[in-house]
């Protein structure tokens, strides 16, 4: 295992699919909410139940669908039918800004749930075999996390495409109308993405085969919320989640309504996403000289100096708003990176090893769901506190003092207090002090360039 270094022609495609998966994650995450309150006259409580309560359901199938995972490695050798069936999420994805022109206010609202509740099942399909790929393999504790660099990337590099492609696509001060083409267009690049990363997910299985998982044996559906440091390590990852999805979810307020201008929204997104793509390979780096833990302890940490000064608002100026926000880019990278690679040290470490590998993942991308569900929740929550006033498309509705507060500290002081929970919370994994310094010494020289 020690001995096994994944080749480029399998590392490439298998990033690629997460485009796709960047894309469903990205423009919803940072746009539905925007999309509801301010397009589609939701008021912002409602719009928030709809982006909730989708989830709830997602929450409950996820680690189903990492049992049929695991039931479909024991049968037929490998997880990739799953990943077939969910390349449909590219359908709910275009529907979710499809809203009828009749359609506003709550009615509207109904039809983006709906909307979700497929999706969300789909892209689980998809997501929750893909990410049990890195325990199928038989690699170690350093080719992880070289793995998951090349993934996180890849990702991130989609979530800045996406994020700065989307409110380009669809022009200023848009409708209903501009939105659904610029679903259209990203949908047919998220399609493409997911069929290359099943190609990928294969190519990766040959060239390192791990332990074949023999038929009938399976491990439990809550397999993985009886070991105590997967519990400690999700719970940490729920919280980051929820925080890094309230954060993508604010950007467009706090661009309109604390910084003057909608069009900063761009500007925001490339400077959170262009120093997560340029420092990845340099968490790989540092998860060598440090650890995946320390290391994930020092960015969450640098996370919350960020928020901090994000709370001085437009006041602190642009220039070091922007690099508050590049701070916060830099540690997104590593807590996007070293919780995905040390989930597959966790299983391999567990009592069902690969054969548990899709339960785990299942439970896994149930909170990262979760997360995705009550980010904008909560700072929708935020919003209607403050007394935030939705509008349809083309109206320019002035907030008052309360509402702009709400915007601004809702994307700055809730975020750090969520963050300095995670930091608790992740203290209390334990095992990769211990999977490190057991690691084969020979992984100590391999290589973190392909």
């Amino acid at each position: 295992m020690a001995d096994v270094r994944l080749p480029l022609r399998a590392l490439v495609p298998f990033s690629a699919g997460s485009v796709g998966m960047g894309i469903w994650v990205t423009v919803p995450g940072i746009f539905l909410l925007y999309f509801l309150t301010d397009v589609l006259a939701v008021p912002p409580h409602v719009a928030g139940l709809a982006l909730l309560l989708p989830n709830i359901a997602d929450i409950v199938v996820h680690p189903w669908v990492g049992r049929f995972s695991d039931t479909s490695l024991a049968g037929a050798g490998h997880r990739r039918r799953l990943m077939a069936v969910g390349c449909a999420v590219t359908i709910a994805f275009v529907a979710l800004f499809a809203v009828p022109s009749d359609l506003h206010g709550t009615a509207a609202a109904t039809w983006v749930a709906l909307a979700l509740v497929a999706g969300n099942l789909l892209y689980s399909l998809y997501q929750v075999s893909y990410l049990a790929t890195p325990a199928d393999l038989g690699i170690g504790y350093h080719e992880r996390t070289r793995l998951m660099g090349y993934r996180n990337v890849v990702i991130t590099v989609s979530v800045l495409l996406a994020g700065v492609a989307a409110p380009l696509v669809a022009g200023d001060d848009p409708g209903v109308g501009d939105y659904t083409s610029m679903a259209l267009l990203l949908g047919t690049v998220m399609l493409v993405a997911l069929l290359v990363g099943i190609t990928g997910v294969a190519r990766l299985n040959r060239a390192a085969p791990g332990t074949p998982a023999a038929p009938g044996r399976r491990s439990g559906l809550l397999v993985a919320l009886r070991d105590r440091q997967f519990r400690a390590l999700t719970a940490s990852y729920l919280t980051v989640a929820i925080t890094m999805n309230l954060v993508l979810a604010a950007m467009p307020y706090f661009a309109e309504y604390e910084l003057g201008r909608a069009s900063l929204t761009t500007v925001l997104i490339a400077a959170f996403m262009a120093p997560a793509v340029l420092t990845t390979p340099l968490w790989v780096l540092v998860a060598r000289r440090l650890g995946k833990q320390r290391s994930l302890l020092v960015a969450q940490s640098a996370f919350v100096a960020g928020s901090l000064v994000l709370s001085l608002g437009a006041a602190a100026g642009l220039p070091l708003v922007i690099a508050a926000v590049a701070v916060q880019g830099v540690a997104f990278a590593a807590m996007q990176l070293m919780p995905l690679s040390m989930v597959p040290d966790v299983i391999a470490a567990g009592p069902a090893g690969t054969a548990g590998a899709g339960s785990y993942t299942g439970v896994w991308t149930a909170a990262e769901a979760t997360g995705g569900a009550l980010g904008p929740y909560a700072y929708s929550a935020c919003l209607a506190i403050g007394g935030f006033v939705a509008s349809s498309a083309g109206e320019h509705t002035v907030q008052s003092s309360g509402a702009v507060a709400a915007v601004r500290y809702g994307f700055t002081l809730v975020p750090a207090v969520l963050m300095t929970i995670a930091i608790v919370l992740q203290r209390r994994y334990t095992l990769d002090r211990r999977v490190r310094t057991t690691a084969p010494r020979a992984e100590a020289h391999e290589k973190t360039a392909g």
